[in-house]
């Protein structure tokens, strides 16, 4: 973190199918090599997978935001040094974090996944954070049960 000045957000496009930033931000964490085009066909594919398997009337975007949804923390531990001692301090989790770390472990548990391709693995991670399942759900529910391990230094908060 930058002790200077406060990094500057830059502004996302929306995708050209869905016309969503939130796609457009999972595109960026699945490219590799600069190779867009490519992330964007394992995302788009990856969600028409995930509008075939989860039968519903809600679009797949929506059903995309659901998802995201069960993944995102609320909660997250962090290290404070306080007289000599370091202690996990539990604090909230800001929204555009959260979202950062719910497409993060997303895309970690979707690559350690042995489906046959990404889109496949991307989609049936997904379908199991539908159902409050699967590595991302358990990675939230791990960095949950910590901060509540820790709620006895939440008074370090500041």
């Amino acid at each position: 973190m930058s002790r200077r000045r406060k990094a500057l957000h830059r502004s996302i496009l929306p995708d050209p199918r869905y016309k969503s930033t939130l796609v457009t931000e999972l595109v960026g964490v699945v490219l590799k090599e600069g190779k867009k085009t490519i992330a964007e066909q394992i995302v788009y594919t990856a969600l028409d997978e995930l509008s075939k398997k989860l039968e519903g009337k809600e679009s797949p975007l929506e059903k995309f935001e659901i998802c995201l949804d069960n993944i995102k923390p609320r909660l997250e531990v962090k290290s404070r040094r306080v007289g000599g001692a370091n202690y996990q301090v539990p604090m909230e989790v800001a929204p555009d974090r959260a979202k950062a770390l719910a497409l993060r472990w997303l895309l970690d548990a979707a690559r350690k996944r042995t489906e046959p391709n990404m889109a496949i693995r991307l989609a049936a991670e997904l379908v199991a954070a539908r159902n409050g399942e699967g590595n991302a759900v358990r990675k939230k529910n791990d960095v949950h049960k910590m901060a509540e391990a820790n709620r006895a230094f939440a008074h370090f908060r500041w």
